[in-house]
């Protein structure tokens, strides 16, 4: 049984937003596939950690950057959540970096914290953006 399986719940129906959704999700997934194999790999999770330490930020990145386009009215309380989760993740890879080992409560976390974000906090902003998009799309016909 997967993980974190993808599912039509986690879909916001922004493209990019979308896929880079679904490659954090693969990294969550295979982060608890080497932490659960019978001989995980130390080299392994640091190189999954790190990427989905990096993806996460540059995801972050991504969303932040299309807020400002579009002066997103919560845009402060939104990157609040970020560089929360930004500094936990952070924290996981540098004490995994120091020798502790990836718990399945940080797993866990981990899952709970996307899930949430992505079905409450990114789930938010659909209304304000479809309707920017809407805009943009009768201004390009005019």
């Amino acid at each position: 049984m997967t993980f974190m399986p993808w599912t039509s719940e986690l879909e916001l129906g922004i493209e990019e937003i979308d896929n880079q959704h679904k490659e954090l999700v693969r990294l969550a997934n295979a982060l608890h596939d080497e932490i659960s194999s019978p001989a995980p790999q130390r080299a392994a999770i640091g190189a999954v950690l790190e990427g989905l330490v990096d993806y996460t930020h540059n995801h972050f990145i991504v969303e932040e950057v299309l807020f400002q386009q579009h002066d997103y009215p919560e845009t402060p309380a939104h990157q609040a959540q970020h560089n929360r989760f930004t500094a936990k993740a952070m924290d996981l890879l540098m004490r995994f970096e120091d020798g502790e080992e990836v718990s399945l409560e940080a797993l866990e976390f981990l899952k709970d914290w996307l899930i949430h974000h992505i079905c409450k906090v990114d789930r938010a902003y659909l209304p304000f953006f479809r309707a920017a998009f809407a805009q943009e799309a009768q201004a390009s016909v005019a």
